[in-house]
């Protein structure tokens, strides 16, 4: 038997709250920092044909045509959609990955880890996403109709008047559950386990690491994790983007048949490959910075994260 490790937590409200704090905090300021790369990647994805260059002849074309300001619409929406996303999506995974955990004990948390991840990561995430739903669907409507509001104060209103609460705001629930649920639980399962392998290739555990040396592991074990998650959850994405363009995508049935009707007039090749690239480039890039600020904010809050240890391991 390996020597006992060090007593982690506690996990207690405050711990909690800390780690919703944190997940608020870095996704607010990785999607908000990456709008211009989701305006363009949503524009390839919503008009391939006029957005036919790629990622930087995206750029050039918005910019072009519309001046760098369309570079940063929807800035508003996104920045408070995702703080509230990232709120309930970490701060969940850890409340539920801690109480899973503890419930099992040391020894069946370690053997079962890879799937409390992936349960914990699916639970936040849903609960999550009836929060978020609302603010990405109006993100997508400004980046879609630039004029059609200047911004989220006067946008939320005008979708309630045109198209109803349920009807323009939850109109893409189903496909952002389709595309987030899947995205979130590879992107913490593929985080933790890459991390996992790279303590093992180190030859040590997170509590013999510097802090900084934590967050370089983090922030490499997030690029993996992000072009994993951006590659399962692509073809979800750019329904979701479809279908939030106008509330007559996909035609007027229910919001299932619009999705079906979308997905066959695209075709399965460009639901997986449309704008992949400039997404895989965005989330990797975003997921990266979200576990080095998770960590941050962590840190400077006096707070260390939960992680799964080997009973067995010797130090």
């Amino acid at each position: 038997m390996g020597k006992a490790h060090k007593e982690q937590g506690p996990f207690d409200l405050k711990y909690f709250l800390t780690g919703a704090l944190g997940g608020g905090i870095c996704c607010a300021i990785t999607h908000g920092a990456l709008t211009p790369v989701d305006v363009v990647k949503t524009r390839i994805q919503l008009d391939p044909q006029t957005y036919n260059k790629g990622m930087v002849g995206g750029f050039k074309q918005i910019v072009a045509k519309e001046g760098a300001g369309a570079l940063l619409t929807g800035f508003g929406p996104t920045a408070v959609g995702y703080f509230i996303q990232g709120w309930f999506k970490f701060g969940g995974v850890e409340f539920f990955k801690v109480k899973t955990a503890q419930f099992l004990g040391t020894r069946d948390a370690w053997n079962n880890r890879y799937s409390i991840y992936l349960a914990s990561a699916a639970a936040a995430e849903f609960i999550a996403d009836i929060f978020l739903c609302p603010l990405e669907a109006t993100r997508i409507r400004l980046v879609s109709n630039p004029t059609y509001a200047s911004g989220l104060i006067t946008a939320f209103p005008k979708i309630i008047k045109d198209d109803g609460f349920v009807r323009g705001f939850y109109s893409g629930f189903g496909p952002i559950l389709f595309k987030q649920i899947p995205y979130t639980m590879a992107k913490f399962a593929v985080q933790g386990a890459t991390a996992e392998k790279i303590y093992g290739a180190l030859g040590k555990t997170p509590e013999q690491m510097t802090s900084s040396q934590n967050f370089n592991i983090s922030v490499a074990s997030g690029v993996v994790a992000g072009v994993a998650a951006a590659i399962i959850s692509h073809p979800a994405d750019t329904l979701l983007s479809m279908i939030n363009k106008s509330p007559t995508a996909g035609g007027s049935g229910s919001t299932t048949s619009r999705l079906l009707n979308l997905a066959r007039e695209v075709g399965f090749k460009k639901l997986c490959l449309t704008g992949l690239g400039a997404r895989c480039v965005m989330i990797g890039t975003l997921t990266a910075g979200q576990f080095g600020i998770f960590d941050l904010v962590l840190g400077a809050l006096g707070a260390e994260k939960y992680h799964f240890v080997d009973p067995d391991e010797k130090h």
